[in-house]
């Protein structure tokens, strides 16, 4: 039983498992989207170059976040490189894009996490682990609307 949230251990295990796969997307993602606001070369520079690090710096917050919710579960949270490459599902940022691949990458990034997250939370209805499903609803919708924000500026 986890100390800190008095759930059951095998509840608790599941939902780390999770939020560990989340940290380590979320963090390739904040990493890819980074890598995008300093490499993009396109005729819509400053609007990408703009709109990149407001969506990184999001991205940032919300890694803490993922974080500090499995330190509240009780367990270890990942945080170095290698255990983050054994972790993620995403692949990491290509070179030589264009503006507009990029967006179209980070927009399937952004929709892979989201069907990892409606996974997750379906995974853990039957757990009474509430604060992971409401955690797991909030980045949801923040996906999803940092999603829409890309799309938004497909041309």
């Amino acid at each position: 039983m986890s100390i800190i949230t008095d759930l059951p251990t095998d509840e608790s295990n599941i939902s780390v498992e999770k939020l560990s796969i989340l940290l380590a997307n979320t963090y390739t993602l904040y990493l890819k989207t980074q890598n995008y606001h300093w490499n993009v070369v396109d005729p819509y520079f400053s609007d990408l170059h703009a709109l990149f690090e407001k969506q990184y710096t999001e991205l940032a917050e919300s890694v803490d976040e993922i974080a500090e919710r499995i330190r509240t579960l009780g367990a270890k949270s990942p945080g170095t490189f290698a255990e983050f490459l054994t972790l993620k599902t995403l692949d990491e940022a290509k070179t030589n894009l264009t503006g507009q691949e990029m967006l179209k990458n980070l927009s399937n990034d952004h929709q892979a996490i989201i069907h990892s997250l409606r996974t997750y939370i379906k995974d853990l209805q039957d757990s009474s682990d509430e604060g992971t499903k409401d955690f797991f609803i909030g980045r949801l919708k923040a996906h999803e609307k940092l999603s829409w924000i890309i799309q938004s500026h497909f041309r």
